[in-house]
């Protein structure tokens, strides 16, 4: 079958490790269902994983793609939960939990394997392009805003970086929920986006807030955090689900951090059940993913490129015929 997958592994080059070809398609076992796989959307992880963050050279070849929405051997419409063996379905007792491309071949190609559990209905008012955005990126926000920071309508939110796929999921999200979302960005066209988006306001990075904030979605890492910290009410909480710009800041603000009781929770991804809810809550609210690009899967390199470039405002989606 036709994929895209990880033939080396490139710290400094990543993209020299992406080729497009013909891969074996995924083998039936006990517990594990093939889906045909309609459309799939790319995420950081996937270069992460080029880089061989999370991908051992042992694995290679290794299919990319965490994320996909398709149709099962039944003929049901799904959606695809990305965590491997989070509760013991379809792994040994003792095989600790993964992210799809991780252990597992991932999404972009004709077809995947997954443990049957992780597999959820898709709501009919998404289409599969929609609903392939959701399972990484917009999960992610998701926990981060209503498992991790707690927040709840009428609390304010900074999310740093407009444009990426998690910080333009909390915009959605946070507006949909009655927040009011502060955002950042470099790029002035980007900063546009996220006032149409529902951002109540939209600065420049490390510009002053109008005010302190209950919390922070942070996705930036190294070159934000400074800000992020200073940006918080006493007793606020920082949420961090990732580090596109490094992971060691020049100042850490831990005065600042204990003597104003300032909450840094870690968030990864999101359970098969919050995947649900944020399914339902996309269903009955309207709220979509903000899709940048379609691409059919064999110019995935051009999405892989946009991607690495910074490019982009929301996600970009592959999809098969």
């Amino acid at each position: 079958m036709f994929a895209v997958y990880a033939a080396r592994i490139d710290r400094d080059q990543p993209l020299t490790g992406l080729e497009l070809g013909e891969r074996p398609a995924p083998e039936a076992r006990p517990g594990w269902s093939t889906v045909t796989v309609k459309a799939a959307s790319l995420n950081h992880h996937d270069l992460w994983s080029l880089r061989g963050v999370g991908l051992s050279e042992d694995k290679l070849p290794m299919i990319l793609g965490c994320d996909a929405a398709g149709v099962d051997e039944d003929g049901n419409e799904v959606v695809l939960h990305s965590v491997i063996g989070q509760t013991g379905h379809g792994v040994g007792p003792r095989e600790p939990r993964s992210i799809l491309t991780e252990r597992y071949q991932g999404t972009f190609a004709e077809k995947v394997a997954v443990p049957t559990w992780n597999l959820l209905p898709k709501p009919k008012e998404l289409s599969f392009e929609e609903a392939a955005c959701l399972p990484t990126a917009w999960l992610t926000a998701y926990r981060m805003l209503f498992t991790n920071a707690g927040v709840r309508p009428g609390d304010s939110v900074l999310v740093q970086g407009a444009g990426g796929g998690v910080a333009t999921a909390a915009i959605v999200l946070g507006k949909a929920a009655g927040l009011r979302v502060y955002a950042t960005s470099r790029d002035e066209a980007k900063r546009k986006r996220a006032l149409e988006l529902g951002a109540v306001e939209a600065v420049e990075s490390g510009a002053r807030l109008p005010e302190r904030v209950d919390a922070v979605i942070e996705t930036v890492g190294a070159a934000t955090w400074s800000h992020s910290v200073k940006s918080l009410k006493p007793g606020g909480t920082l949420v961090i689900s990732g580090a596109t710009s490094g992971d060691r800041p020049s100042h850490a603000e831990l005065t600042r951090i204990f003597f104003l009781e300032l909450k840094v929770v870690g968030s990864t991804m999101g359970t098969k059940e919050e995947l649900e809810d944020l399914l339902a809550f996309c269903a009955a609210t309207g709220v979509r993913p903000v899709i940048d690009e379609v691409l059919p899967m064999d110019r995935a390199r051009e999405g892989f490129e946009k991607m690495a470039s910074g490019e982009l405002f929301g996600k970009v989606v592959l999809t098969n015929g």
